[in-house]
């Protein structure tokens, strides 16, 4: 079991920047890689980020186009997003998730954080 917990989100004027964390915790060590996704209403989910938990490898959806940035810090186990040059199209909950070396399927999943862009 892998519990991941959100942190981060809140309101922002359109072009503000927000960081998100996701601190994940029990069986860590067979985790393969964390991703970002994000839902509004209406809406499909959408894969916003991921980051290899070994490795260095990051890979963006295509919206993101240079505005976020996902990072990791090992030692606690916690993945960041920075988000910057948001727009009111961000409005979503932002949610991680974890694959596992076994699976390398998005298996576990936070409850979200809110990200409001007003305009």
């Amino acid at each position: 079991q892998v519990q991941l917990v959100e942190s981060g989100g809140g309101v922002v004027q359109t072009g503000g920047s927000l960081r998100l964390s996701c601190v994940a915790s029990g069986l860590t060590f067979r985790v393969y890689s964390v991703g970002w996704f994000r839902q509004s209403p209406g809406k499909e989910r959408e894969f916003v980020a991921s980051i290899r938990w070994s490795g260095p490898d990051t890979y963006y959806g295509d919206f993101v186009k240079g505005r976020f940035t996902i990072s990791k810090d090992n030692a606690k186990n916690t993945v960041f997003l920075q988000m910057n040059s948001l727009k009111p199209e961000d409005t979503a909950v932002y949610v991680c998730a974890a694959a596992l070396i076994s699976s390398q399927k998005y298996t576990y999943w936070g409850q979200g954080t809110q990200v409001t862009v007003s305009s």
